[in-house]
């Protein structure tokens, strides 16, 4: 766990008794700000990294979209083989339930003794897969939403979470951008995992007997030529772990669902094939999440994620940008995200949310550390005509897919 002593900032050109008041004099100054002008920094405000989301505007592989329920197979030889595949995965009533928001009110905290990692959707998720990745001998504990995520996390239920924020095909997650502002969590890493989607059966089913196939909306659109090679009835599922899980719950020999490998094993299914998406370079990124931020270095390459939002004016978006520019400073992804007339509840590393009007909010990730002076310069310069900034985290990349 990072020392508490270090912490990330923000700017905001609201006075400091509306947000962060208080809060400059009592947190020591970070290692990355000493070489700056204090004067200009006296209105820095110690963030905890936050931002944002009401709703998302692209559905993603594990949030849950709203989907008509799974009809009832129509295969022959239902009747036949329903009794012989019952209990098929002995253990799927012994599976983790997904934490809801009424168990984390009523939860204690964990003792500590292993690395806990929230994620969202059931076992066998794509995002489970990802938090893996991050910690391969950590414990995983699923999430019935992403903001559950959040909360068990800054509840002490769990230690980390790993979310999804974008992917290469469907694009951004704007949920888990605007619950990042809502929350006080700091991005201390990311992980980019390539999606192999695998339609799976139950044992000893081809898949040209399949007459319905059930998945997450997304993941049936990005595997649409093989789905309409087969002439299989198209059904939405919640995610692909619950696909999955329904598949083998029902016994339906005459239904298939595009998951993960995972979710394979998880509930005791075949992959009647493999790589079944349309786009081979489908990846999906997550970030990490923690109550801490971690104390950026210079070993290894890092990102540092921001949101800030600007007054109207001719230029001044060039203006923001050039900043980066100028400093030979690479942005690997620029967001924007409208709010007008649409408040926004901001939480302070106090615990204190305000609600607070922007005609647009800018998500920037740049590839340079905080330690380094020229992000430190940057940031510094951009503080001038940003009516609100925010540091989100500064972490490490993920260069291995």
């Amino acid at each position: 766990m990072a020392l508490k002593a270090v912490s990330i900032w923000g700017y905001s050109k609201v006075p400091p008794p509306q947000l962060g008041a208080g809060l400059a004099n009592s947190h020591p100054t970070p290692i990355w700000n000493q070489r700056y002008d204090f004067d200009k920094c006296r209105r820095w405000e110690c963030c905890c990294l936050g931002v944002s989301a009401q709703r998302a505007t692209t559905a993603v592989e594990d949030e849950e979209p709203n989907v008509p329920p799974l009809v009832e197979s129509s295969g022959a030889a239902d009747g036949v083989h329903q009794n012989e595949s019952k209990g098929f995965h002995k253990d799927i009533n012994q599976l983790p339930k997904p934490l809801t928001t009424i168990d984390i009110s009523s939860s204690s905290s964990s003792n500590g003794s292993k690395v806990r990692v929230a994620f969202q959707g059931l076992p066998g998720a794509y995002s489970e897969d990802a938090a893996l990745k991050a910690y391969p001998k950590c414990e995983t504990v699923p999430c019935d939403n992403f903001e559950s995520a959040f909360k068990a996390v800054e509840l002490w239920l769990v230690d980390k979470a790993v979310l999804p924020i974008e992917n290469s095909v469907a694009g951004s997650i704007h949920r888990n951008y605007e619950l990042l502002l809502r929350h006080r969590l700091h991005i201390v890493g990311e992980v980019q995992l390539r999606v192999n989607h695998c339609l799976l059966g139950l044992p000893g089913v081809r898949k040209e007997d399949l007459k319905v196939v059930v998945s997450h909306p997304q993941a049936l659109d990005q595997c649409e030529k093989m789905l309409n090679d087969l002439g299989v009835v198209k059904i939405g599922a919640r995610d692909t772990a619950d696909a999955a899980q329904t598949v083998a719950s029902n016994c339906a020999r005459d239904t298939g669902a595009i998951a993960s490998s995972r979710a394979a094993k998880v509930y005791g299914l075949d992959i009647l094939t493999e790589r079944i998406q349309d786009d081979d370079e489908n990846i999906t990124r997550f970030l990490v999440l923690a109550r801490d931020p971690i104390i950026p270095g210079t070993d290894k390459p890092h990102k540092t994620s921001i949101v800030f939002s600007l007054e109207e004016g001719p230029g001044v978006l060039f203006k923001a940008l050039a900043v980066f520019a100028m400093r030979d400073i690479n942005l690997s992804k620029i967001e924007s995200c409208p709010l007008k007339q649409r408040p926004l509840r901001v939480v302070d590393d106090s615990n204190q949310g305000n609600s607070k009007y922007f005609d647009y909010l800018f998500y920037i990730d740049i590839e340079a550390s905080m330690a380094e002076p020229r992000a430190q310069y940057a940031l510094g310069q951009l503080q001038e005509f940003a009516s609100f900034l925010r540091v989100l985290g500064c972490y490490p990349m993920d260069t291995v897919l």
